[in-house]
């Protein structure tokens, strides 16, 4: 093969659309499912069980549209409310009972006549675009965004403003600024805590991104610089083994330590120590 130096230009200018179908098999078999739904007043448990006895795999994507839930959301919800032992059709199938009492726990009835009963205008239309659309980015940046501000918070419970660098780049162990990090106390030029919130849900960061960026960071800082790990969202518990491994870096010192909301005391505490071994 000839060697050849390729230029941006020459790529960009041979660039064509890759087209995508979003309507595939099961997507049609929703909308065959939908279509096939009566039009009532209001609905019930019956009509919630002559829906999954239609076609469990349509009808368990159908009701997450009336629910406005993620997949990881729902596995979560019903997990909470059925306890072990599986949440798919052979769990129906074996106490269909107990399966329809989790989905009326959750309000399916109800959203689905609110779904049904709800006058339709056709700016709705458009709206259910822009929020399936622009709507799930901005959701996933509200939750990383919330978390980070509430991890800040409590840093200035501890720190004077002027001692926390925010959403920076660091000067790491090279003595160049190339990782960023959302704090770097008490500045980005010198830093003895670094501190990532990385909140993980449904439209939010990625696990395998949160992964990544904080193996840059421990990659990248001084050995001596202090890690700490700021996380939260439900839905990790449908990604353990991702979780376990940002557990591991922990376990052999990469990140000092791994907090959630509900350990705000103990992040305060830690914060405190820190500030005082540092003379900050």
């Amino acid at each position: 093969m000839k060697r050849q130096r390729q230029q941006l230009e020459d790529i960009v200018s041979s660039l064509t659309p890759v087209d995508a179908n979003w309507l595939d098999a099961h997507a049609a078999d929703c909308i065959q499912l939908l279509r096939k739904i009566p039009e009532k007043k209001s609905y019930a448990k019956k009509d919630v069980e002559e829906l999954l006895s239609r076609d469990f795999s349509a009808a368990s994507t159908v009701i997450r549209l009336f629910l406005d839930v993620s997949k990881d959301e729902m596995t979560i919800h019903f997990k909470d409310l059925l306890g072990a032992g599986g949440i798919g059709i052979k769990r129906f199938q074996k106490d269909p009972d107990a399966y329809l009492d989790a989905l009326c726990a959750l309000g399916l009835p109800g959203k689905m006549t609110a779904a049904v009963t709800a006058p339709l205008h056709w700016s709705d239309v458009l709206i259910e675009r822009l929020k399936g659309g622009r709507g799930s980015a901005i959701k996933g940046q509200q939750r990383g965004r919330g978390l980070e501000d509430f991890t800040e918070e409590l840093l200035l419970q501890i720190f004077d403003k002027t001692q926390i660098d925010t959403r920076c780049r660091f000067v790491g162990a090279s003595g160049q600024s190339t990782e960023k990090t959302d704090f770097a106390i008490p500045s980005r030029d010198d830093p003895h805590i670094l501190i990532e919130a990385k909140a993980y849900g449904a439209t939010g960061s990625k696990q395998t991104d949160i992964l990544g960026d904080i193996a840059r960071i421990v990659e990248q800082k001084r050995n001596d610089t202090v890690m700490l790990l700021f996380t939260d969202g439900i839905t990790w518990r449908e990604r353990l083994s991702d979780l376990q491994k940002l557990i591991d870096l922990q376990n052999i010192g990469s990140i000092n330590r791994i907090y959630t909301r509900a350990m705000a005391n103990e992040f305060l505490s830690d914060l405190k120590q820190l500030k005082a071994e540092f003379g900050l």
